[in-house]
């Protein structure tokens, strides 16, 4: 009874087409410049050309993620490449680790 519960089922293509749609809409709205004004990424803190600053969702979409506000967030390339589909713990997990192996 309790699996039941935690069983996930991952979005179907068309819900990410979907989520990918409203993210694109989002990034033409006043909201998304202000967002991305000051020219930083979430994750590294690092400064960014308008240009190359790519829109994350901090839940992926693949992970049950929506395209809301505040499921979205302005980071650079690298870092994007970098996290690929993993949940905010995980990418925590993944650049504590990264910075003790240096």
């Amino acid at each position: 009874m309790a699996r039941e519960f935690f069983d996930f089922d991952a979005p179907d293509d068309s819900e990410i087409r979907a989520e990918r749609g409203k993210a694109r809409d989002l990034r033409k709205t006043r909201w998304w410049q202000q967002k991305t004004a000051p020219g930083l990424c979430h994750y590294c803190g690092k400064k960014i050309s308008f240009k190359e600053i790519t829109m994350d969702h901090l839940v992926p979409l693949a992970r049950g993620g929506r395209s809301t506000k505040d499921n979205l967030v302005p980071c650079c390339k690298d870092c994007n490449n970098l996290k690929k589909s993993m949940l905010p713990l995980e990418w925590e997990d993944y650049l504590e680790k990264a910075v003790k192996e240096k």
